[in-house]
């Protein structure tokens, strides 16, 4: 009894070192699109340089997962969370990379670029913002129906997507002296997409912890 008790209090510790390294990922994705609104390159260049924490936390949960499952031998139900917690935080850490290939961009297109950011990048970041909040919630109370409206979310900002990347196109062929910068916020929405796009990732692997076998999203 002693024993599952404290097994338990691991499984827990484990969860919420994945819901931390989510929020963590929700303030990197902010933190980069503020930056490039801003033009503010210190800003893009700390999110760039503190990289590595994320990797670490992702890094530290598999790890703690693999001994886990080692010397517990955990029954099915358990294993599944040690699995799925695995695999979201690997989503989670890829999320952060592309909250840092943003500020990459930023960096790229310089303080003083004479064009304007779309203001549907904003829109974008908001939408993936609600989808972080969206699978923690799912993954906290372990709610089917929590995880089944990703894909929907997903579905908005992939549409925002699509009209970023028709506008900029439709500047690039008006303006073809700026066609590197306009291409680095090309980039950057479809870096936003990616991020959503492991988000439905994780709602799957969540439907795949409460229901036991697997779900695509995007059906």
């Amino acid at each position: 009894m002693q024993t599952r008790r404290f097994f338990d209090e691991e499984l827990n510790q484990l969860k919420k070192e994945v819901e931390e390294l989510a929020e963590d990922t929700k303030q990197v994705l902010r933190k980069a699109v503020n930056a490039l609104y801003d033009s503010d390159l210190e800003a893009a260049q700390t999110i760039i340089d503190s990289d590595n924490i994320y990797n670490s936390k992702e890094q530290h949960i598999n790890e703690s997962a693999l001994v886990m499952i080692a010397k517990q031998q955990p029954v099915a139900s358990d294993l599944r969370r040690l699995i799925v917690a695995i695999k979201i935080s690997t989503d989670l850490e890829r999320m952060a990379d592309h909250g840092k290939n943003i500020a990459k961009a930023t960096l790229h297109l310089g303080e003083n670029h004479p064009i304007s950011i779309h203001p549907s990048i904003k829109d974008m970041m908001n939408s993936a913002l609600e989808m972080v909040d969206t699978a923690i919630n799912a993954y906290h109370l372990e709610d089917v129906s929590f995880a089944r409206l990703l894909a929907e979310k997903d579905d908005k900002v992939d549409k925002l997507y699509g009209q970023v990347t028709k506008d900029l196109l439709e500047l690039t062929a008006d303006n073809p002296d700026q066609i590197q910068n306009i291409m680095q916020t090309a980039y950057i929405s479809r870096y936003i997409e990616r991020f959503a796009d492991h988000i439905t990732n994780i709602g799957e692997s969540i439907l795949y912890l409460i229901k036991g076998v697997s779900y695509d999203l995007n059906d």
